[in-house]
């Protein structure tokens, strides 16, 4: 019988450690969870800031009579970014219902494990009082047929003294796993009720801006004609800023080839020149050979920012210290009127009034012209890529200056109670998406 009931404390043992391993195994699994977590509460105390930023500049053009085209802009923007703020939120719902399943398994099988744990340990307790008075310790010892008999007695007795202490303290072990857990699962529980709150409340202000969304299209919809001509002399302008930005752009390539074909042809006429010294000591003219070049050649320094610069797609500062993208890149429907197609070659990127505009990375300011849809834009070369910012007021630098990443070039100009900037990143003569390189841009 003791015999048995000692296999039983053994396997018992057994499924404890490896509960234990499984409770290790968890840990870590939880460990890259919350990472997740964290990412998730970064992104939606980000969405909040940008929302709070929105609210702000709405205010700004509800003051301005002017301005109801730069309202269903913002209005169209927050409504975005709430949306995104409700998917976020339900992300995190799904995965504190996923691990609050997963702790509910386990405070199961911790229960279930500590009931067998007690139940054995009563079988012990029972064996042993009811053995009590059928035999005593010394009596069971005594009755050995020889001395190694004897010894054996003793150290069944030692071994099951330290089974029972084991088994006392895997059930203490145990219920301090399972206490933890539950108070584990309870504070789950309650976050879950407080994004529930969050995401309703999300809702209803999302509702109230759809609806405010409403009023003032049915209002911009009464002045259809004066909307689309205003629109057209905004999308006029907005081709000439491209066409200026990429002449800009081209003169900039043929100053560096120009640059690159002088530098070659000087390498090239010294090197001919020495060549001729060591053939005679007698003065000779050197002719310089004709070099053709067909695309910059660029300094190792500059090769060196290029090559930064392209590692750090995603990593690139805002060019403003806080703000929303409110009109992406590319070909998109104005929000105002239903099939009328604006191009944006960069992204626009609303900010708070008197904000200041900043270098997204290091390099050289290579133009500063005066842009078509007013204010100034600015254009910096990093290496190979250029990045273009526009809608500038005060300038900060003059052609020629190195800047430092987030250094503040210009103040960013307000319209209609709308404070917003261009930005465009070029490769050569290629536009690409800035989104795509700013740092947590969405």
């Amino acid at each position: 019988m003791i015999r048995s009931l000692l296999k039983k404390i053994n396997l018992s043992t057994f499924i404890c450690f490896a509960f234990f391993l499984f409770s290790v195994s968890t840990s870590v699994f939880s460990q890259t969870k919350t990472q997740s977590q964290k990412d998730l509460l970064n992104k939606k105390n980000k969405l909040n800031d940008d929302i709070k930023q929105l609210n702000s500049q709405l205010s700004q053009t509800k003051a301005n009579k002017k301005s109801q085209i730069n309202t269903i802009v913002v209005i169209n923007t927050k409504i975005k970014v709430r949306e995104e703020l409700i998917s976020t939120i339900n992300t995190e719902l799904s995965q504190i219902n996923a691990r609050i399943k997963k702790n509910v398994t386990e405070v199961n099988a911790l229960k279930a494990s500590l009931d067998k744990l007690k139940g054995e340990y009563a079988k012990m307790i029972y064996f042993a009082q009811r053995n009590q008075d059928s035999y005593t310790k010394i009596m069971f010892l005594f009755s050995s047929g020889n001395f190694n008999q004897a010894y054996m007695r003793i150290k069944y007795f030692q071994q099951y003294a330290a089974f029972r202490k084991k088994q006392a303290d895997e059930i203490l072990a145990t219920q301090v796993i399972l206490n933890d857990k539950l108070k584990e699962l309870e504070t789950q529980r309650h976050e879950k009720n407080v994004l529930l709150g969050n995401e309703k409340e999300e809702k209803t202000q999302l509702d109230g801006e759809k609806q405010q969304q409403e009023i003032v299209l049915s209002s911009l919809q009464q002045q259809e004609k004066e909307l689309k001509e205003e629109l057209e002399k905004k999308k006029r302008d907005a081709e000439n800023l491209q066409i200026a930005i990429k002449r800009l752009i081209e003169a900039e390539i043929k100053r560096k080839v120009e640059e690159s074909a002088k530098i070659a042809a000087e390498k090239a006429a010294k090197a001919e020149k020495n060549k001729n010294k060591s053939k005679t000591k007698s003065k000779t003219e050197t002719k310089t050979p004709e070099v053709k070049v067909t695309s910059p050649e660029l300094t190792e320094e500059a090769e060196a920012l290029g090559a930064d610069f392209s590692s750090s797609r995603g990593k690139l500062p805002w060019p403003v210290t806080k703000g929303v993208i409110c009109q992406p890149y590319g070909e998109y429907e104005h929000p105002a009127i239903k099939g009328f197609m604006m191009n944006n070659n960069g992204v626009e990127i609303c900010a708070n009034k008197g904000s200041q505009a900043r270098a997204v990375f290091e390099g050289e300011v290579t133009s500063i012209a005066i842009s078509p849809t007013g204010g100034k834009l600015i254009i910096i070369r990093h290496g190979e890529y250029l990045s273009v910012y526009s809608n500038i007021g005060d300038v900060f630098v003059k052609q020629g200056d190195k800047v430092t990443i987030k250094q503040n070039i210009g103040t960013i100009l307000d319209e209609d109670g709308k404070t917003s900037m261009n930005l465009q990143i070029w490769k050569g003569q290629k536009t690409m998406d800035p989104s795509g390189w700013l740092f947590n841009a969405r």
